[in-house]
This record gives C-alpha cells, sequence and structure tokens, in this order.
C-alpha cells in the first residue's frame, strides 16, 4: 500500500494545482484510488500492473459493496483519469482503463401524486383572491397537460384556444406541440382571465398568460415558490415539485388506458423510451396492489 502511495499522491497534486479541481473532489478521488489500493494489494498485484480484466473486477466489487450507482461512475472516473495521468507520465507504456465504463444506473421511478393528493393541492389556492385564482389556474393547467414548468410560464395568452380545448407550446429543440386541455382546467383559465387577470396586470400589458402580483410575467423560481406553499399547506411530501406533477399526469393517464404514443406527443418527448418508464410505473403499482389484495400472495 505504502509503495503505491506516491503515484497517487502524485496524481491528486496534479489535479488539484494543474487542473484546479475542489478540494472536496479531490478527497473524493483520493478515496477511490485507496480502494483501488487495496483490492490491488487483496489480489497481491502492484496497482500499475493491474490489467483491464482486474480493473473490471474492482468495479463489480464496488456494486457488490453497495456503493450507489453515483459513487460507481466516479470511482471509475477517478481510475480513468489516474491511469490516463501516469501513462502520459511514462509510468505506463500502455492504459489499462482506457474506455473503462461503469454500468448503466438504472433509472429510479418517476415520482408522482395519487388523484387524492392531486385534488387536496388544487383544494389550496384562496380563491376568492386574484392571486389564488391564478394559482388554482397554474396548477390545474400544469396537472391537465403534463406541461414543463418552463412551458407553463411561457405560455401566452394567444397560445391557447379554450373553444377547441387545446393548447400550443414550445418545447425543448424549440419544437411546438398542441396539447389537449380539459374542461376542467379550461373553465379555472376562463375564471382567472375573467377576475383575477386584469387585477394582476393594474393596466399593464403582458403577453405572458400568467403574471406575478406586480403584473410581470411568472418566472419558474416564483412557480416553484408558489407550488412549495401549497405542498406544505396540503400536507404532502416535501420533494413534490412541477415535475411530480407531469408525472402524475402520465401515470394517471397511462393507468386509465390512454395510448403511450399519444402521451409520449403531448409530454413532448423525442423518443418513445423515454415515456416508457411510466409502463414501469404502472407495473410497480399493479405489483404492489396485487401483493396488498390477492389471498396467496
Amino acid at each position: 500500500m505504502m509503495s503505491t502511495q506516491p503515484f497517487i499522491d502524485e496524481y491528486l497534486n496534479h489535479l488539484r494545482v494543474e487542473r484546479r479541481l475542489s478540494e472536496h473532489t479531490v478527497v473524493s478521488y483520493g478515496r477511490d484510488l485507496r480502494m483501488l489500493a487495496e483490492f490491488a494489494a487483496g489480489r497481491k498485484q502492484k496497482l500499475l500492473r493491474l490489467d483491464r480484466q482486474a480493473l473490471e473486477a474492482f468495479v463489480r466489487d464496488l456494486m457488490d459493496r453497495g456503493l450507489s450507482a453515483r459513487s460507481v461512475a466516479r470511482a471509475v472516473a477517478s481510475v480513468r483519469g489516474f491511469y490516463r495521468f501516469t501513462t502520459i507520465e511514462q509510468r505506463l507504456t500502455s492504459n489499462p482503463a482506457d474506455d473503462l465504463r461503469a454500468p448503466r444506473a438504472v433509472a429510479g421511478l418517476p415520482k408522482f401524486l395519487n388523484v387524492d393528493q392531486v385534488d387536496a393541492l388544487l383544494g389550496q389556492p384562496d380563491r376568492s383572491t386574484p392571486l389564488g385564482l391564478r394559482d388554482r389556474a397554474l396548477i390545474e393547467v400544469l396537472y391537465a397537460t403534463g406541461l414543463r414548468v418552463s412551458e407553463l410560464v411561457a405560455l401566452r395568452s394567444s397560445d391557447l384556444n379554450l373553444q377547441a380545448g387545446y393548447l400550443t407550446c414550445v418545447g425543448k429543440g424549440r419544437k411546438e406541440r398542441v396539447v389537449p386541455i380539459g374542461d376542467e382546467a379550461t373553465a379555472w383559465v376562463r375564471r382567472y382571465q375573467r377576475d383575477a387577470r386584469p387585477a394582476l396586470l393594474r393596466g399593464q400589458s403582458s403577453p405572458r398568460l400568467f403574471v406575478n402580483a406586480r403584473g410581470k410575467a411568472l418566472s419558474r423560481v416564483g412557480f416553484w415558490k408558489i407550488l412549495k406553499g401549497y405542498v406544505r399547506k396540503a400536507g404532502l411530501r416535501r420533494d413534490v415539485s412541477p415535475h411530480v406533477l407531469r408525472h402524475s399526469f402520465a401515470t394517471h393517464l397511462l393507468e386509465r388506458g390512454a395510448d403511450l404514443r399519444a402521451i409520449q406527443m403531448m409530454l413532448g418527448h423525442t423518443d418513445l423510451s423515454t415515456t416508457q418508464i411510466y409502463t414501469h410505473v404502472l407495473e410497480s403499482r399493479l405489483r404492489t396492489l396485487y401483493d396488498r389484495f390477492h389471498p396467496r400472495a
């Protein structure tokens, strides 16, 4: 272990002085490389004599220890950087970690609210005030359409065709899409436009549909703060975000038989594989229900 430490220290000093990485990052890399040195010692091999097969075994060992996918990925980055450095410094003639990769992490299932929780959230704004009416319309539209928060706050009044029941938004890559908006959300938007928006504008004009208390365009951060307050009042878990409502929109549609490709189009996903995560949500919920209610589960 001691014979390998100078090599590790030299690399860490390179990161600290020449690459100017943060001390936190350097400490993390040092920890990863010490684990590699211990792994090599356990195999009675020198650190600079490990081959590609041994390095892949090290990665598997990290996974077997229960390290998170993120920690394993960082350790692989540490190892790749270390061997690249030692090769450049001519300590090695070839790089055994060239193109070493961490196993692809399995994406976690998206978090979503059930229908009762959505109803509880929608019931929080005080509809007797202009801001409360705006907030109810905001959350109704978000849940009814599954828009991204950036798309929601960027909506212009001209983007809505409430008579026909749809809105147009511009998503990632400046791609425009048409999304249906249900009767309930439509009714609340109409009420907001009639009874609240003029009071918030105070004689000003704005192309944006949703404005703040000063009559200016509502920002993403502004909406996050609004939603966070209502989440707290509704007694929901703290990690409810605008994206959780987007996930809830997709999950509830799928549960009620909506076509996956139609959901893809409404969410603005370029690739159907991105949308397919919601089938895993449905499968997970069905498994939970089965285990809960089947007499022989």
